[in-house]
C-alpha cells in the first residue's frame, strides 16, 4: 500500500513516525499523482480528496471508492474478495 500527500518529504516522514503509519507515503507537491487520478482539480488545491485505489497487477484500477473511513477502508476492500 501506498499514500499520497502534497506534503514535502521531511513532513510526510515526521507523520509517519507520530502516528506510526503503517505504509510508504510519497510526496506529490507537483500535485501531478492528485491531478491524473482525480484527486484535485487544479495545481492550487491546498488539499487533495481522499480516495483510495486498488490497481490491479496489470496497472489498470480495479476500484476507486471516496475514502469516508480511512482506518476502515482496508478491511473493508479485503473484505469484498
Amino acid at each position: 500500500m501506498l499514500g499520497v500527500s502534497f506534503d514535502a518529504p521531511e513532513r510526510n516522514r515526521a507523520f509517519a513516525e507520530k502516528f506510526s503509519f503503517p505504509f510508504r507515503l510519497l510526496s506529490d507537491t507537483s500535485r501531478d499523482v492528485a491531478l491524473a487520478y482525480g484527486a484535485a482539480r487544479s495545481r492550487r488545491d491546498r488539499f487533495p480528496a481522499r480516495y483510495t485505489y486498488v490497481i490491479g497487477p496489470d496497472g489498470r484500477i480495479v476500484e476507486a471508492l471516496d475514502t469516508k473511513d480511512p482506518g476502515a477502508q482496508a478491511a473493508e476492500l479485503l473484505a469484498r474478495r
